[in-house]
């Protein structure tokens, strides 16, 4: 009998122990930034017409006439419909005033904006020159974008965890500790959007008219991931 009772004690005494929570793990929590460079593959610009006449009429026609004669430019060198969309549209009174007099409308001025989008990044400057040499004479930029956002995604990730795996070493080595392996990570998405590349400004379209092609260059743009990542200090 009391070898039963010394039995019983020893063993419920063991599983008391063992039920016990283990203590947390010392961690360190860092966030590290990762970059990687990527090539456009596609590009979108903003071109229109601006006409002023006496009447609505006179202004419309004419505009009307320089756009068709646009749009019929950009698809003889190479650009389809899908590539084409009217973006804007405006119509405003030229006003007159004067103190103590009711304004006076002196005319009308019309704008029609086209957007052209395209995957041939080399075909930016040509059509460009087209619609210049088309009868266009307001721009409102040239952008040059990525259309895969998932392109240097993986490059910048890794770079990102191999830059906060640097910082947490450093950490665990000031605190005279050793780096255990990674608890958690979290991806923070891509830090900032690219930078497209663009150029604005009635002028730039006017003295673009003497060149052969618009001069453009693509260039490169970076992409920047950020993740936060959590690890066990030994």
């Amino acid at each position: 009998m009391k070898t039963f009772r010394i039995a019983l004690l020893i063993a419920t005494t063991a599983g008391a122990a063992f039920a016990q929570p283990m203590p947390p793990p010392e961690t360190v929590t860092v966030s590290g930034i990762g970059r990687a460079s990527v090539t456009p593959d596609r590009f979108s610009f903003n071109v229109g017409v601006h006409t002023v006449a006496a009447s609505v009429d006179a202004a419309l026609t004419e505009n009307n006439a320089r756009v068709a004669s646009v749009i019929a430019a950009l698809k003889k060198a190479g650009a389809t419909d899908k590539d084409i969309q009217t973006s804007g549209f405006t119509i405003f009174p030229q006003q007159d005033y004067q103190q103590g007099k009711l304004p006076t409308i002196l005319g009308y001025q019309v704008q029609n904006t086209i957007t052209v989008r395209r995957s041939q990044i080399g075909e930016a400057g040509k059509l460009l020159q087209v619609a210049v040499n088309a009868g266009v004479n307001t721009s409102s930029g040239l952008q040059f974008e990525v259309s895969d956002p998932a392109r240097g995604r993986d490059q910048a990730l890794t770079a990102a965890f191999t830059d906060a795996k640097a910082k947490a070493t450093l950490l665990a080595q000031a605190a005279g500790r050793s780096l255990g392996r990674a608890l958690s990570i979290s991806e923070g998405g891509q830090a900032a959007p690219p930078r497209p590349y663009a150029v604005t400004g009635r002028v730039a379209m006017m003295e673009a008219n003497a060149a052969q092609d618009v001069p453009v260059e693509a260039g490169t743009q970076e992409v920047t991931y950020t993740v936060t990542v959590v690890f066990e200090l030994r």
